[in-house]
């Protein structure tokens, strides 16, 4: 079944945070390789991209296999993002505190620390994308919401029922039908 307009910005969304996702999880691992992974500041970033990496890979894949998939309606979508965007900003409130010490200019580095310069590199271009990845799941948790409220507003009461991929508008009604309705419309 093709995407509606809704779930074509939906799955773009998700394609612009899987991007920016491979970015962190590269700089991280490059950070983290020069640092012998051993500060926990340097490692949140990596374990987390690996776990939103996963998770995105996983709503997407979903989303294109199955035509109703509860990972792909409103409340999922905004649980799922709004969580995501509370862990990376606490862990990268953390480590931002930890690269604080960091110069911020890397050329202030001496020319005979070639790694090291390229570390500061790295690590400030890391520091720039785990805030981007944050907003970005902020973003889709916050318009998600606000997509799903506006619908419900207008009457459109199904849109906690159908996945986000679907037209809200569409007459499909993707409920069970229940054996027992006979006896429910008695008189």
């Amino acid at each position: 079944m093709a995407f509606s307009p809704v779930g074509r910005k939906k799955v773009t969304s998700h394609l612009i945070l899987l991007f920016v996702n491979i970015i962190v999880l590269a700089l991280s691992a490059q950070v983290n390789l020069f640092q012998g992974f051993f500060f926990i500041a340097d490692l949140f970033p990596l374990v987390l991209s690996i776990i939103t990496f996963v998770i995105i890979l996983s709503l997407l894949a979903l989303d294109f296999a199955l035509d109703n998939s509860y990972t792909s309606r409103a409340q999922f979508e905004i649980g799922v993002f709004g969580v995501l965007s509370v862990f990376w900003l606490a862990f990268n409130a953390f480590s931002t505190s930890r690269w604080r010490q960091v110069p911020f200019h890397c050329n202030s580095i001496p020319s005979d620390f070639p790694d090291e310069i390229t570390w500061c590199k790295n690590l400030q271009a890391l520091k720039s994308f785990v805030w981007t990845n944050f907003l970005i799941c902020l973003f889709i948790a916050i318009l998600t919401l606000r997509y799903a409220v506006s619908q419900h507003g207008r009457g459109n009461k199904h849109i906690f029922k159908t996945p986000l991929s679907y037209h809200p508008n569409e007459s499909q009604d993707f409920n069970r039908g229940s054996e027992f309705l006979q006896f429910e419309k008695m008189p």
